[in-house]
């Protein structure tokens, strides 16, 4: 790639409504995802003409080798993220909901713009595979425990957790993975769908399955909701071994090359904040004094308006601000970010989004040739000025997509 000069020099400016369509947050079948393959998620990003995409799996890095090859083979410029779930002991001894809803404390934390190739190391590599390998062990003991409820239900098969691994997942397996394998499992076992609807009512002790059997993404959400998330029969809590606190997640994303990032929840569909989003003014403080300088929307969850006060807000007051999908359900939707009910973003949000992948891209051009990036190691901006980052990043963007 050429150097940095010569890239600015070769882009267009000034950045007057040229502003490409970005995913910034796009989960792939490393961890659980809506799509089949990553050649999948990137040929329907071709296709909706979104230019700027990025991987962001839960726990994982493995998927960003493939991510990379095919994002250049197809004139798509990658961005390499990752998502934890961290814990801030404060807030749950208060009672605070921060960005998951329903536990205390509990913290959703992306990392935007990781190096790549991989430059983590030392305790923080230590703790990340701490945290892969506590999550697969997690879901061997759902899988277990669920295995002991079809028993008792006289269920004519088990799931076999290393079969689940091995057939359905790249090497890292969440509760989807298992809801899934049970959906097959009964429509393997039960071939005449009046048998299923019946053997589906049995488990879910009594209750009739809701959603129609041509509908797997609906099905195993309701697997998922009625086995193995609390108050079902399967379900096994997580061990505080899971969870590292916020700081230690910080510092793994820093020690790794990227920018600590808070995914915002924002409005729900019942137009309410968590304890911790309803004053914003507040929260954007809170989120710079623990090191935090960049924020994600997952715009699907949330109205246009709620988008423009709250995304407005945190660019002006200088947070980076991205935008994604996530697609880490069954459910398939467009790759093109929408607000709730379809929306299009307005000329305002694309450029907010457009600009903070900028940023998200010099940061990791700029790390992966052993320069300062765009935070420093307390996950500060190194400069006010953000313009420099957005000149370059726009350059790498179009050095990629262009050509």
């Amino acid at each position: 790639m050429p150097g940095r000069d010569r890239l600015i020099s070769q882009a267009s400016f000034p950045l007057e409504n040229d502003f490409l369509l970005v995913n910034a947050h796009m989960h792939t079948p490393y961890s659980f995802s809506a799509f089949d393959s990553v050649k999948q998620a990137l040929d329907m990003a071709v296709a909706e003409k979104v230019s700027v995409v990025g991987i962001n799996d839960f726990n994982t890095t493995d998927g960003y080798t493939v991510w990379a090859e095919e994002c250049l083979r197809r004139h798509l410029f990658p961005l390499f993220n990752i998502e934890f779930i961290a814990l801030n002991k404060e807030d749950q001894a208060r009672g605070i909901r921060v960005n998951d809803p329903t536990n205390p404390g509990r913290t959703y934390l992306s990392g935007k713009g990781l190096a790549f190739p991989q430059i983590i190391k030392g305790n923080s590599l230590d703790k990340f595979n701490t945290i892969k390998t506590e999550s697969n062990r997690h879901a061997e003991k759902i899988c277990a425990k669920l295995n002991e409820f079809l028993s008792s239900s006289d269920a004519p098969f088990q799931i076999g957790f290393k079969d689940v691994l091995d057939t359905l997942t790249l090497g890292n397996i969440r509760e989807r993975h298992l809801a899934k394998a049970l959906r097959l499992k009964i429509a393997e076992f039960f071939k005449d769908e009046a048998d299923q609807a019946a053997f589906y009512e049995k488990i879910f002790r009594g209750k009739s399955l809701k959603t129609n059997l041509i509908n797997p993404a609906g099905v195993e959400n309701e697997i998922r909701g009625d086995l193995l998330k609390a108050g079902g029969p399967a379900f096994v809590p997580e061990s505080a071994e899971s969870f590292l606190e916020l700081d230690d997640v910080c510092q793994i994303i820093i020690d790794a090359g990227g920018i600590p990032t808070y995914p915002f929840l924002a409005d729900d569909a019942h137009g309410k904040f968590t304890d911790f989003e309803e004053d914003l003014a507040k929260a954007v403080e809170a989120l710079k004094s623990r090191g935090i300088c960049s924020v994600e929307f997952i715009p699907t969850r949330n109205t246009i308006d709620v988008l423009e006060k709250y995304a407005g807000y945190c660019w002006e007051k200088g947070l980076i601000v991205t935008f994604g999908t996530e697609h880490n359900t069954p459910q398939m939707e467009p790759i093109t970010v929408l607000a709730s009910k379809g929306a299009e973003l307005s000329s305002r949000l694309r450029e907010i989004g457009y600009k903070g992948a900028c940023i998200v891209a010099a940061h990791q051009y700029l790390v992966a040739t052993d320069e300062q990036g765009y935070i420093n190691m307390k996950g500060m901006p190194c400069r006010d000025d953000r313009d420099e980052y957005i000149r370059l990043g726009h350059a790498l963007i179009n050095s990629v997509t262009k050509n």
